[in-house]
């Protein structure tokens, strides 16, 4: 008996410490299989098959560019770069297919050939400039970014028609950017595990010092692995802006981050020596899970951003206790047959487990239709400016005295992140979305997708191109330009000089209020524009750059800046000329820029009346959902609210 009990529990005893084993050495593989159990429980809208497609479009950007992020950390390097090389690379494609009238293929050879080259310099100024790897790819950052402005001139460009079908679905269903990113990911694998470069990638990223000395060609090694970083980073463009039928300048902004997060989730050092495509994948695939679960939950947009960093955080730190008790990860290549048959069992078996439980959690939700409220969906272009933090608060109100069930979402203006809420959106069984574009052009195509489920969908403040919406709820913002034009023109008596703040470049929004202004100063020929610079709607660049510019314009008597944030910038720059020698006019007519123009240090601003837009777009929302008909579109009234009457402007 006594033997027998000792068998059990040295059995038993085995069963858990192999379990353990199996947990610790597929650490990633794990946490995604929690996270997608997890949202399963808790949401009826996760476990279905578009909304698992949407997660995996939705990865394909990041795991592409992870790809290549893989070559450089398992070689012990960084590549800060690779956001902004595939904008340079998809701007290209754009501008050379449509601009220049260069063929398609050879315009797609030049995009793929941008981003190699892009690695190329990474590597060379690593390799024989001895530059850090995180300084020479900072610089990258900040060039490629600079040159796709200056080839796009600030706006976005049409995308050849027959590269945007890699944004598109093969059978109506089966997304094409999935497909990329399983091709791209099995290249890498093959790289990685099957070629000479790949086992370079490991010696130098376990010891540098010693492949050197063992004959490796390190320089030239690295500058291999920074071309194929490029390389990768030219893809994810092409996907990225064929997903968004058009090239933006400003696209893929802090997708180096994840990429990075990506492959460090997935088990690599950032110390080198380690990593592989798998766990690249898995960390992309929990990306994408956090943030498509967190939607459908209607988490805050801002402790959406609290949870991924607690998430990323912590993933390294299994990872850490993974590496303590003993377990490691083999370079690819590395391990034998048994192993991999092993590592391949374990994704099996992972996988019925998950399936199983998800199943199992799925029943919850069966026939527990308990919504009551009408369901409404908001993606806003930016909680990051007060203007659009007031279209929320009034959309919110709104939604409260109606009984709507609201959920609002952050695209951080980044086109490509408000299409995936689109997306997540049209999974969630909602009655209308309301979409404030971050860029008219960019929506166009995640709107196409609303359209096809058949839910209503409302514009706010800002239209959407080629797509069907139910209505638009907006003030014009060409208008509003005409209007500020007109007001600082007669202020300083139809002569004097002046400067424009701009939005951000590419943004629809500074390139309507931009034109309006212009057309605007054209009846007052004694106004002259000395000075136009983007500060990019934020009030600390507002007031760098003013400073800057009064440095060679001190004589101005004017500024016109295309929302508040920038003008009181702009008031802090002048000091105490703001309101007497200097005037300044603002848009938007936020709290805190009414508030200037009582104390008359700013002169005016063009008020939207914000508020206002969020409640007639909730109410329109609401409408729609019901069946019931609404005007095509609402014009909100612009107004320039002075020193004179901002005591009665309600907002």
């Amino acid at each position: 008996m006594a033997t027998d009990t000792l068998k059990s529990t040295t059995g038993a005893s085995g069963a858990t410490s192999g379990l353990r084993r199996v947990l610790l050495d597929n650490g990633a593989l794990t946490a995604l299989i929690v996270l997608v159990i997890a949202m399963s429980a808790l949401s009826g809208d996760f476990l279905t098959t578009d909304n698992l497609l949407n997660v995996g479009v939705q990865a394909a950007v990041t795991a592409v560019l992870a790809f290549g992020v893989t070559f450089v950390i398992v070689s012990a390097g960084i590549d800060l770069s690779v956001g902004s090389v595939a904008a340079l690379s998809a701007t290209v494609l754009a501008w050379a297919a449509t601009s220049e009238g260069v063929p398609v293929p050879i315009a797609v050879l030049l995009a793929v050939v941008t981003g190699i080259a892009c690695g190329l310099v990474n590597g060379f100024l690593i390799s024989y400039g001895k530059l850090p790897p995180f300084i020479a790819t900072l610089a990258m950052l900040s060039v490629g970014r600079g040159l796709s402005l200056v080839i796009s001139q600030g706006s976005p460009i049409a995308f050849p028609s027959s590269v945007s079908h890699l944004g598109d679905t093969l059978g109506g269903w089966l997304p094409v950017p999935v497909l990329v990113m399983v091709a791209m990911g099995l290249v890498t694998a093959f790289i990685l595990g099957r070629t000479y470069l790949g086992r370079s990638m490991y010696a130098i990223g376990g010891n540098e010092e010693a492949a050197r000395l063992s004959g490796l060609r390190v320089k030239k090694q690295k500058l291999a692995i920074y071309a194929l970083s490029g390389l990768f980073a030219a893809a994810a463009g092409i996907v990225l802006a064929s997903r968004l039928s058009s090239a933006q300048p400003q696209a893929a902004q802090g997708y180096e981050l994840d990429a990075i997060a990506a492959v460090v989730i997935g088990g690599a050092s950032l110390a080198g020596g380690t990593g592989k495509a798998s766990g690249t994948l898995i960390g992309a695939l929990i990306l994408a899970v956090l943030r498509n679960g967190l939607n459908l939950l209607s988490v805050s947009a801002f402790w959406q951003q609290v949870v991924i960093g607690v998430v990323i955080a912590l993933a390294v730190l299994l990872d850490t206790v993974r590496r303590k008790s003993g377990a490691t990860v083999a370079p690819a290549g590395a391990s034998g047959g048994g192993d991999r048959r092993k590592q391949a069992l374990t994704y099996v078996v992972a996988a019925v487990v998950a399936t199983a439980i998800v199943g199992a959690t799925s029943l919850l939700h069966n026939g527990s239709s308990s919504a009551t409220n009408q369901k409404v969906g908001l993606s806003l272009s930016t909680l990051n400016n007060p203007f659009f933090v007031q279209i929320r608060a009034g959309a919110q109100a709104e939604a409260k005295k109606l009984g709507v069930d609201l959920t609002v979402t952050d695209a951080q203006n980044d086109a490509s992140q408000q299409a995936n809420q689109l997306e997540n959106f049209t999974s969630s069984g909602l009655g209308a979305i309301i979409v404030n574009p971050v860029d008219s052009d960019a929506t166009g195509p995640a709107a196409r997708a609303v359209n096809k489920s058949g839910i209503p969908l409302v514009a706010v403040d800002r239209s959407v191109n080629n797509a069907d919406t139910a209505t638009l709820v907006a003030s014009d913002n060409t208008l509003g330009g005409r209007l500020a034009a007109k007001a600082l023109a007669e202020k300083l008596g139809g002569t004097g000089t002046i400067v424009v703040l701009q939005g951000q470049a590419g943004t629809s929004a500074s390139r309507e209020r931009g034109a309006g202004f212009t057309e605007g100063l054209k009846a007052y020929p004694g106004i002259k524009v000395v000075a136009r610079q983007p500060a990019d709607w934020d009030r600390t660049k507002g007031l760098d750059v003013m400073t800057n510019l009064l440095q060679a314009n001190p004589g101005i008597n004017g500024v016109f800046a295309e929302n508040d944030e920038m003008a009181l910038g702009a008031i802090k720059a002048l000091g105490g000329k703001a309101g007497t020698s200097v005037q300044v006019i603002g848009f938007d007519g936020t709290p805190d820029g009414l508030k200037a123009v009582a104390d008359g240090s700013l002169y005016a601003s063009v008020a939207q009346q914000p508020k206002e837009l969020g409640r007639i777009a909730v109410q329109n929302a609401l409408r729609v959902a019901e069946g019931k008909g609404v005007e095509k579109a609402v014009m909100v009234p612009v107004k320039v609210v002075t020193k004179e009457n901002v005591a009665a402007f309600g907002g």
